[in-house]
C-alpha cells in the first residue's frame, strides 16, 4: 500500500531534488559534460547584492502579508454568523476567491488595475490619484499586497471560523455567567482555541507568500525595475532567463532551507506561547 505514493513522492520530489543538487556543485558547457566546483556557486549567491535585495524584499512581502491577513481573517471570522441561511452564503462567499488559478488572480488584477481600461485604475485616476503599478514601484507593492489579500485572507477566515464553530456553547455560557466583556470572552475562550488553526493558517501564509510567483509576475514581471522581483522571480530568471543551471540550482538549495527554517521557527515559538498560555490559565 505504500509502495505506490513511494513512487509518487520519488518521482514528483526526490528526483527532481537530487538533479537539482547534483547542478548545484558541478557546472556544464552542454553535451552532459560535468566540471565539479564544489560550494562554489553556494558562495557566490550567499554573497551576491542582487541575492540580498531579492531575499529583503520577499521577507518584507511575507511580513507585510501575515500582519494584515491574520488580524483580518481573525475579525471577520468573528463577524460570520454561527447559525441560520447567512452561514452557507458566507461560506461560499469566502471559498469564491480560494477556487480561482493563480494565474487568472493575476491578470485579474492586472486589467482591474490598469488605467486605460480598468476599474480600479480608471476610477482612481478619475479622482485626482496619481496610479500606475507599472511605472511606481509603491503602487505596484500596493497592488500585489491587496491582490494577495483578497485572494488568501479567505483561507484564515476558513480556519478561524472552524476553530470558533468548535467551541462548546458551555464555555460562553459560563462567560456569561460571570459577566466576561466581549474581549475578554475572545481573549480568554476563543484565541486560545483557535491556536491550532491559526498555526496552521501562520505556517500556510507564511509559506505560500515566501514561494510566491505567479501573480506578481502576471502583473508587474517584477517590476518595475526590480521593486517586486521576489526570490521565487529572481530565481527563474536566473534559470530560465540567463540559463545560470548551476547558480539556480545552488540557490533553490538555499531558497528551500530558509523557508524550511523560517517555518520551524514560526512553529516552534507560536507552539511555546501556545503552551505558556494553556500553563498560565
Amino acid at each position: 500500500m505504500v509502495l505506490p505514493v513511494f513512487v509518487l513522492v520519488a518521482f514528483s520530489a526526490i528526483i527532481p531534488t537530487m538533479t537539482m543538487v547534483n547542478y548545484a556543485f558541478q557546472d556544464t558547457f552542454g553535451n552532459n559534460q560535468f566540471f565539479w566546483v564544489g560550494v562554489d556557486w553556494f558562495r557566490d549567491i550567499i554573497h551576491s547584492e542582487r541575492f540580498h535585495d531579492s531575499f529583503i524584499r520577499q521577507i518584507c512581502f511575507s511580513g507585510i502579508i501575515l500582519a494584515i491577513e491574520i488580524p483580518l481573517g481573525i475579525c471577520v471570522a468573528l463577524a460570520m454568523p454561527k447559525k441560520g441561511w447567512g452561514v452557507p452564503i458566507c461560506l461560499v462567499s469566502m471559498s469564491l476567491p480560494l477556487l480561482i488559478p493563480w494565474n487568472v488572480v493575476g491578470t485579474i488584477w492586472q486589467i482591474f488595475g490598469r488605467v486605460d481600461i480598468g476599474l480600479l485604475g480608471h476610477t482612481l485616476a478619475s479622482l485626482g490619484i496619481d496610479y500606475n503599478y507599472t511605472q511606481d514601484p509603491i503602487a505596484a507593492w500596493i497592488t500585489v499586497v491587496v491582490m494577495d489579500v483578497w485572494h488568501w485572507t479567505s483561507l484564515v477566515v476558513l480556519l478561524c471560523y472552524a476553530g470558533l464553530c468548535s467551541i462548546p456553547d458551555a464555555y460562553y455560557q459560563a462567560a456569561k455567567i460571570d459577566g466576561a466583556s466581549r474581549w475578554a470572552v475572545f481573549r480568554f475562550i476563543q484565541l486560545p482555541k483557535m491556536q491550532r488553526v491559526l498555526l496552521i493558517g501562520v505556517l500556510l501564509r507564511f509559506m505560500d507568500s515566501f514561494m510566491i510567483y505567479t501573480e506578481p509576475f502576471v502583473i508587474t514581471g517584477g517590476g518595475p525595475g526590480n521593486s517586486t522581483t521576489f526570490l521565487s522571480i529572481d530565481l527563474v530568471k536566473m534559470a530560465i532567463g540567463q540559463f545560470d543551471l548551476g547558480p539556480a540550482a545552488a540557490m533553490s538549495i538555499i531558497y528551500f532551507l530558509v523557508i524550511l527554517l523560517l517555518s520551524w521557527v514560526f512553529y516552534t515559538v507560536m507552539s511555546n506561547v501556545g503552551a505558556e498560555s494553556k500553563g498560565g490559565n
